[in-house]
């Protein structure tokens, strides 16, 4: 709603107030009005869009999915639901979790002919290459889910995304590794079917580990969506053009591989394993605070939080649920525990708002049910495929959407005249 406005010039701008956050001036008519542009590198101040699917206050360490905090989430819901609640605004029923089940349980598998397509790879193709490729072709064999302007084809579309997203990812892996893949079994779970079809051998039937799926299930919940981050607000912009589904969530895909955005969790598990036991820890933290040491602390700080982020605090014991589940004793996660007690007692680390972050755990817990570190940025990606799902849906619904087009702050050469090569 609009609440007052804000002179800039001899102009009046009005100022919008969403239902929660800070207020926002409204500058769509700033440049035929003034002649200028705003010069924002990153958008750090700027609101792409009016979403009502998440909201994060990075002060407080607030996360918030449709106004449910993440940790209730977490703890009480599962990821289908919170797929539900992101996807249609509400929480379901009884009954219409169980339908909205049984429809992503009837999209699970893939076309055959994929089989064929991931054959194309190198063995060595990084997974995350390959999910690039495979999600980007869906369009070439989902004719009848890529009309936009059609609201059933979008549902379809949605469905198929969310439902596929756990084979492809499980087929990766497994090209990879060079075992067969396993079709999947829909009398499972969402996580647990995806688990099966990862670790799962035709020789030999999956035994459920219930703990390791539970700690599965909610690191896919606390990635399901984060507001307008890199791979949401690639999401949006390749959608505003009017791109087919599959071709957008390939993109975010592709925004989401890099190192600052989903590499991030494996890049604080490499750091623990550098640090290696929790005695030389003193040493890493003093190598921190000096500015002409490239060493930094993974997994600690974010873009947006400057407290605690609320989605560490879940992993922290999902960490040690698992651990303690598969009788791992681990000292990476020893001096994960001992590292996070020293930065939150140290006054650098206070003074910067250096806290844990979802990386910080999420790497441990991932790498003791056997995934490789080339896998976690799939992990990232099947989850948050639910978010760019539902930011995609809420874009293509809104009136006021059009076609993404940033300006730019040119510091060019003025305009000159060509030159003919002989002369120059």
């Amino acid at each position: 709603m609009t609440d007052g406005t804000l002179k800039l010039g001899d102009k009046d701008y009005p100022v919008r107030q969403g239902s929660v956050g800070p207020e926002v001036v409204d500058i769509r008519k700033f440049y035929g009005q003034s002649g200028m542009f705003t010069y924002d590198p990153g958008f750090t101040s700027t609101a792409s869009c009016e979403s009502g699917l998440t909201y994060i206050d990075g002060d407080q360490g607030i996360l918030l999915h449709r106004g449910y905090p993440i940790d209730q989430l977490a703890e009480q819901s599962s990821f289908m639901e919170v797929a539900y609640l992101l996807l249609n605004h509400e929480l379901p029923s009884k009954d219409e979790l169980d339908k909205f089940i049984w429809t992503i349980s009837r999209h699970t598998m893939v076309h055959e002919q994929l089989a064929t397509f991931y054959r194309g790879f190198r063995r060595d193709a990084h997974p995350m290459a390959i999910m690039c490729g495979v999600v980007g072709a869906l369009s070439a064999f989902y004719h009848d889910s890529t009309d936009i302007a059609d609201p059933e084809q979008r549902k379809i579309a949605s469905h198929r995304l969310i439902a596929k997203m756990p084979t492809i990812a499980a087929m990766a892996y497994k090209y990879s590794v060079g075992q067969p893949f396993l079709y999947p079994d829909n009398k499972l779970s969402y996580t647990a079917n995806f688990m099966r079809m990862t670790f799962g051998v035709p020789a030999e039937e999956y035994e459920i580990d219930p703990v390791v799926v539970d700690a599965m299930d909610k690191i896919f919940i606390l990635h399901a969506d984060h507001e307008q981050n890199a791979s949401t607000s690639t999401v949006r912009l390749a959608g505003s053009s009017g791109a087919n589904p599959f071709a957008c969530i390939a993109a975010g895909i592709a925004c989401l591989w890099g190192p600052a955005h989903g590499g991030a969790n494996e890049a604080a598990l490499n750091m623990l394993r550098e640090i290696g036991r929790p005695e030389r820890i003193p040493e890493y933290i003093a190598r921190a605070k000096n500015k002409d040491d490239p060493f930094r602390l993974m997994g600690f700080g974010h873009r947006v939080y400057k407290n605690f982020d609320p989605r560490a605090k879940v992993l922290s014991k999902a960490a040690t649920d698992v651990l303690d589940k598969l009788g791992i004793s681990d000292p990476v996660l020893d001096t994960a525990r001992e590292l996070e007690q020293l930065a939150l007692k140290d006054d650098y680390f206070i003074e910067k708002k250096l806290y844990p972050n979802v990386d910080f755990y999420s790497g441990v817990i991932l790498s003791a049910i056997g995934f490789p570190t080339t896998m976690f940025t799939v992990l990232f990606a099947l989850a948050r495929t639910v978010g760019w799902v539902a930011q995609w849906n809420e874009m293509i619904s809104d009136p006021d959407q059009k076609i993404g087009r940033p300006r730019q702050l040119y510091t060019g050469p003025t305009q000159r005249d060509y030159i003919p090569v002989a002369k120059r």
